[in-house]
C-alpha cells in the first residue's frame, strides 16, 4: 500500500485535539487518531467531535480492547471512527467480535500485539482472524524502564510473517518514523515526541514549529514510496 501518515492525539481534552487535529490536517497527515489519552479522558464524545470536525478523514479509536469487543467497536462505529484498535493479548473470542462489528458497520481493525510473548506468532495468529493491520508497539511504561526498547525489536520479523499492513509504534523520532515505509511498514504515525511534554500530555510546541515538522514528515514519508 501507499505510505499513510498518521497523527496520534495523544491528549486529553477535545479542545486540544481538535487545535492539534487542525495543525495536523493542514500539514497534510492523512488519518487521525482518537489516542487512548483522549478516549480515556473524553470518551466517544472526542470521536464525535474529530467527526465532525474533519468529515472526510479516516479515524482511529485507539480503544485498546481487552473485552466486551463488539460493543467496543460498535460504539466507536456509530461515533464515526473508521478503525479501531483491539489487543493481540484479548482472548481470542474478542478479537473475532471486534472483527464481526467491523464488518457490520463497514470499519476496520487494527491489532496491536504489545505484551505478546510471541509477537511473530500474535502477529499471524490477528491476521487469521481478520484484523485489517498489525501494530508492532512498544509501550510507553516499558519504554520508561528500559529505553533501550522500541519496535525494531519484532519490526523485521513482524513484517516478514504477515500480508498485510504493518505500523510502528512506541518511542521513534520523527527521523526513524520516516524511514519506516522503507524497512515495510507503510503506516507512519507520529504524537508522543510531539504532544507529550516532560511525560504530560499535552502540546509540546508552537503551532508554527508543529505545523512545520509535520510538513516536512510527510514530504519524507510521502517521498519514500518514489525511492
Amino acid at each position: 500500500m501507499e505510505p499513510i501518515v498518521q497523527i496520534s492525539l495523544d491528549l486529553t481534552t477535545i479542545e486540544e485535539a481538535l487545535e492539534m487535529a487542525e495543525i495536523a490536517v493542514e500539514a497534510g497527515i492523512d488519518w487521525i487518531e482518537a489516542g487512548t489519552p483522549l478516549l480515556l479522558g473524553e470518551g466517544l464524545h472526542a470521536v464525535v467531535a474529530l467527526r465532525k470536525a474533519f468529515p472526510n478523514h479516516p479515524i482511529i479509536a485507539d480503544l485498546k480492547t481487552m473485552d466486551g469487543g463488539y460493543l467496543e467497536a460498535e460504539m466507536m462505529a456509530k461515533a464515526g471512527a473508521t478503525h479501531v484498535v483491539v489487543m493481540g493479548v484479548a482472548h481470542p473470542a474478542t478479537i473475532r467480535a471486534v472483527v464481526r462489528a467491523a464488518r457490520d458497520y463497514g470499519i476496520k481493525v487494527m491489532g496491536d500485539i504489545m505484551a505478546a510473548p510471541d509477537p511473530v506468532a500474535c502477529a499471524q495468529f490477528l491476521e487469521q482472524n481478520g484484523v485489517d493491520y498489525i501494530l508492532v508497539h512498544t509501550s510507553f511504561d516499558e519504554r520508561g524502564e528500559d529505553p533501550a526498547r522500541s519496535p525494531y525489536d519484532h519490526l523485521a520479523a513482524v513484517v516478514s510473517a504477515v500480508n498485510i499492513p504493518v505500523q510502528a509504534v512506541g518511542g521513534l523520532s520523527i527521523d526513524q518514523a520516516a524511514e519506516m515505509p522503507k524497512l515495510g511498514a507503510p503506516l507512519v504515525v507520529v504524537g508522543a515526541p510531539l504532544v507529550i511534554d516532560h511525560k504530560e500530555f499535552r502540546p509540546s510546541t508552537d503551532r508554527g514549529e508543529l505545523k512545520q515538522v509535520l510538513e516536512t514528515l510527510v514530504a519524507r514519508v510521502k517521498n519514500s514510496a518514489n525511492i
